[in-house]
């Protein structure tokens, strides 16, 4: 296992419940199988940013994406087509994975993934009603 999934996984746990000890996120990391040391643990949420809260580790707050989806959108997005759980977006020739990137900042729950080509990027939602309910926000965010 890489630190890179490592990380994704410590940012998960503490996004998804309060985490209050290093202790406790050893303990979670565990359950999913993930073996990590005090040091590394130290290390891992030094390099995250990860500050401790009343409520538990926290991400510190990040700046403001440069671009945001929404300017993104109505200026690259030229379609959006739904199948079942899946998204499609056509965007204009070499403009895919910026608008990814900036839809993957915005953190939207109901996406759990992005795949970006040069022109196509794919949405993957959990079901077919949350994919519907994500094309029909995405729709409307172009008609603004």
């Amino acid at each position: 296992m890489t630190k890179s999934f490592r990380q994704g996984q410590i940012l998960k746990l503490i996004r998804s419940r309060s985490i209050f000890t290093q202790e406790e996120l050893a303990r979670a990391l565990k359950e999913v199988g993930i073996e990590a040391t005090q040091v590394t643990l130290s290390r891992d949420m030094r390099e995250l940013g990860l500050v401790k809260t009343t409520d538990g580790y926290r991400e510190l707050e990040r700046e403001t994406p440069n671009l945001q989806f929404a300017t993104l959108a109505t200026e690259f997005l030229q379609d959006v087509r739904q199948a079942q759980n899946q998204i499609v977006l056509k965007t204009a020739p070499g403009h895919a994975s910026s608008v990814a990137v900036a839809l993957d900042d915005e953190e939207w729950p109901e996406i759990v993934g992005t795949i970006a080509g040069d022109d196509t990027i794919l949405l993957i939602c959990p079901d077919t009603e949350t994919a519907e309910s994500v094309r029909k926000k995405l729709l409307s965010l172009l008609e603004s």
